[in-house]
Parts: structure tokens; sequence; C-alpha cells
């Protein structure tokens, strides 16, 4: 028995136990009071009000999400000529998708899978459909209300579309979405999400049982987690000193490039595996409406899928969240529509290609049966699938998801520095602080726990939704108008594509 008193000293080891304990239900009791608060936000008004904003906006368009897919995937590659703005659409696209093409696709997708259910795919994937909808209308918005500095220097986004298309009554507002975007970006989505996923990636490819480790911030952590964070951290700081344009550089090379990569490898598991997907098709249909659930229990087990599955989507396309259309309103256009068109083609490759084949490939490997959680899922998928060794698999996507979670940070870090900059103005030092404390945000992301990451995540794109989506409401006629005009010139000779 160890002596807890010797003398009249108190021994060493009582206190380090009993700190250890009391930090243990503290860390539980913060969870809990996080999740309650995931729960509200993320209740059913919220998951009413994004799908009937995307239902309105799609009616309000004409369906124009399925009409006009080809011309959008089309403007997609051809920028236009001589609009006014500081990067190209595409490359707007790209800085939009780099932020959009993450963990979410990775990793939110198996954590969506393994709380709801192999259904919560088939709602990401509706929700999706109905978002680029809301994702078309957030960029033609964003170009219409955005403002354009003697230098080029563009910024807009939904602050600027509450408060300009809405009216100064309404620039609360557009205040509080901007201060939410800041907090999604530092606490969030933008940082300690991306980071945490890539460490837990690496972490289980070089060092699984964790055997070695340092003593670091007072707690015991695996080297690989260490030097992960150190690397990454000191990566973001080259980047996103530079600003935008550096920032949309990147992007451009690296997402198309790691977008395919990633579709390819998915394809070769679903090939190897094709005898499995129309188990796997039957299965993600059954569980969406709760077929798989127990007596009584298939209208709770529906629920669940369909808020796992549209929170997860939204975290995966941001679809109504507001984020993208701070990239599109930097783009080089004239034309609102057309950016429109180019913005929700981000949801189409970011959800409906990419989300969808990773949770196929999860389900075609029955990697849900392994009791895993988090990137461990898609990390037994892509090692079960390839007709190679396991290590190969698990190598290309701990490759994949360092590079998607990477740009994705280095998008959030342009989007939130936005929303800082219209509640500041541009006063240089107050933003250089910021990106010094985002790379700061960076570094500490690995070494908190994945649930409470994920869950204050959830949180803060929820808050930066409810704004946008009430402006979305508010301005649909001039959405619709606008839509309208534009074919209408277009048809006419009047503008060309």
């Amino acid at each position: 028995m160890l002596t807890v008193l010797s003398g009249s000293r108190v021994c060493p080891a009582f206190f380090t136990c009993y700190a250890e304990i009391v930090l243990r239900e503290v860390e539980k009791i913060m969870l809990d009071v996080l999740k309650s608060i995931d729960d509200a936000v993320w209740g059913i008004p919220l998951i009413v009000l994004i799908m009937g904003t995307g239902l309105l906006l799609t009616i309000r368009t004409g369906v124009l999400q399925f009409r006009k897919l080809p011309t959008a995937l089309r403007y997609m590659v051809k920028n236009e000529k001589g609009g006014a703005g500081e990067v190209s659409s595409f490359e707007a696209l790209c800085t939009a998708l780099s932020a959009t093409i993450g963990t979410g696709n990775i990793v939110g997708v198996a954590t969506a899978m393994v709380a709801g259910g192999p259904g919560a795919l088939f709602w990401m994937v509706v929700a999706a459909c109905i978002g680029m909808a809301t994702k078309f209308s957030e960029g033609l918005l964003a170009v219409k209300y955005r403002t354009l500095d003697a230098d080029g220097h563009a910024l807009g986004g939904p602050f600027y579309y509450i408060e300009k298309g809405m009216g100064s009554a309404w620039k609360p507002l557009a205040k509080l979405f901007a201060i939410f975007g800041v907090g999604a970006g530092l606490l969030g989505i933008g940082t300690i999400t991306q980071v945490n996923g890539i460490a837990s990636a690496t972490k289980t490819f070089f060092d699984a049982d964790g055997s070695h480790t340092v003593n670091i911030f007072g707690g015991t952590y695996p080297i690989v987690t260490v030097v992960t964070a150190f690397v990454v951290a000191i990566l973001v700081a080259l980047v996103v000193i530079g600003g935008i344009k550096r920032i949309s550089k990147v992007a451009t090379v690296v997402v198309p490039f790691m977008a395919i990569l990633y579709i390819s490898v998915a394809l070769i598991i679903l090939i190897v595996n094709i005898q499995e997907i129309p188990w796997a098709v039957k299965e993600i249909f059954a569980s969406a409406f709760g077929a798989r659930a127990v007596a009584g229990g298939a209208l709770g087990a529906m629920i669940l899928a369909v808020q796992k599955g549209v929170a997860r989507g939204i975290f995966s396309n941001e679809s109504g969240l507001g984020s993208a259309p701070i990239a599109a309103a930097a783009a080089q256009t004239h034309e609102p529509v057309r950016q429109g068109l180019v913005s929700m083609t981000g949801t189409f490759i970011d959800t409906i290609i990419v989300c969808n084949m990773t949770g196929l490939c999860i389900m075609v490997t029955h990697s849900l049966d392994l009791g895993l959680d988090g990137v461990d899922v898609t990390i037994a998928a892509f090692g079960a699938g390839l007709p190679w060794d396991q290590q190969v698999g698990a190598f290309l996507l701990m490759v994949a998801l360092a590079f998607f979670a990477f740009t994705t940070i280095l998008g959030w870090d342009y989007y939130s520095e936005r929303c800082l900059e219209y509640l500041v103005g541009r006063r240089h030092g107050v933003l250089l602080t910021y990106r010094w404390l985002y790379i700061f945000a960076v570094f500490i992301g690995p070494f908190l726990t994945l649930e409470a990451v994920w869950t204050i995540a959830d949180i803060f794109n929820g808050l930066m939704a409810f704004p946008n989506l009430i402006a979305l409401v508010g301005l649909s006629g001039v959405v619709a108008a606008e839509v309208k005009s534009y074919f209408k010139r277009l048809e006419s000779g009047q503008i060309q594509e």
C-alpha cells in the first residue's frame, strides 16, 4: 500500500493522483456542458431551417442546381475575362474547396455513420442536393453586395449581404455572424479539428500503440503527435502570413491533385469490392429510415441519422454556413449568378462525390462493424479495401487527410480573417496578431480530445448558420430576380459565357 503520509509530509504521489482525478472530473463536466449546448444548437429547429431554406431557394431558382449543373461545371474551369476582384473564379473555388474538402470528408463521414448509422450518409447526400441551391445563393449574394477598394481588395460575404441587402437595421446580425466566424476559424472547424485529424492519422500509422511518448504541457503524448503539431504549425505560418493570394495559389495546386488522388483510390476500393455495393446501398437506405432499429425505436433512429447526417454534411460542404461566399466575393467576375454557379459545384464535389465515396468504402469493407471511431474507421476501410498490403491503404489515407486538412486550415484562416476585418477594419497589426493566434491554435490542436474538438466545431458551425440562413430567406427574392435577369440577358446575347 502506498504510504501517503511520511512524518509531517504528504507524499507527492497523493497530490498527483488527486489532481488527475479532479482534472478528469472537470473534463467530463465540461464535455457534458458542451454536448448540451451542441444538442441545443443542432436541434430540430436548425435542421428544419437549413433544409427549409435550401428547399425555398430550390423552388425560387427553379431547381437550378440540377438544371444548370452542366453549365456550372463548365464555368468552374472557364474563368471570366476582365472581371473585378482579387483572384480568378477557379482560384476562389479552390480556396473554398480547400476549406471544405478536409477532415469532414474522411473523419466526419465516419463519425456521422458511427453515431447515426449508415443512414447518416443518405441524409448527408440529401442535404447536399438541397444545399447546392443554398451555396449558389450565397455565392451570388456575396458578389452582388461585396465592396471593392481602389487597390482591388475585395471584401464580401454574409456580413455584407446582411447589412447592405437587408438594411442597416440588420447590422447587429451581420456582426454576430462575423463574431461566430472568427470563433469557428480560431477554435473550431478551422484549426483544432483539422490538425487533430492529421495528428490522429499520423499516430495511427507511425505509432498505433503509443509506445514512443514524451512529457509536454503537463501530460504524456506520443512523439509523433508532438512532431506533427510543430510541423503543421510551421507550414501554416509560412503560408497564411502571405494572405489570400498565397493561400489561393497553394490551394489551386494542392486541392485538385489531392481530390483526384483520393477519388482514384476510393474507386479502386469500390471496384475491388463491387459485389458488396448492392448490399451497402440497401443498408444505407434501410438505416436512413430507421428500418434497422430495434422495435419501437425506428423514429428515434431516423431522427438521429438525419441529425448526424445533416450536421456532418454541413460541416463538410458548409452550405448554409456562410463561409464559402467569403471566398466567392474575391472572385474576378462581373456576374453574381455566374459565380453562384461556380460556388455550388463545391458542394457537388465535396459531398455528393467525395463524402459519398468515403461512406461507400466504409460500407463495402464492413469497417463499421469493428467498433472503431473517427479516422480509424476510414483507415480500416482503406487498409482492408485495397488489393495491396494494408499499410499502403493506411499510408495513402494519411497523406490525403494531411493535405486536405492542411488546406482547410489555410482556407479557414482566410475566412476568419475576413470576418475579423469586417469587425475592426483593415488594421494590419490586429490582423497579424490574429494570424499568430491562429497558428498557435493549430499547434495546440493535437493535444485536445477528439470528442470535445468535434463538439466545439459543431457548435460554432450552427451558430454561424443561424444569421446566414435568416439573410438567405430574407433575400431569396433578390436571388430569384438575379437568376431571371442573368439567363434572359444570356439568351438574348447581351452577355457572353
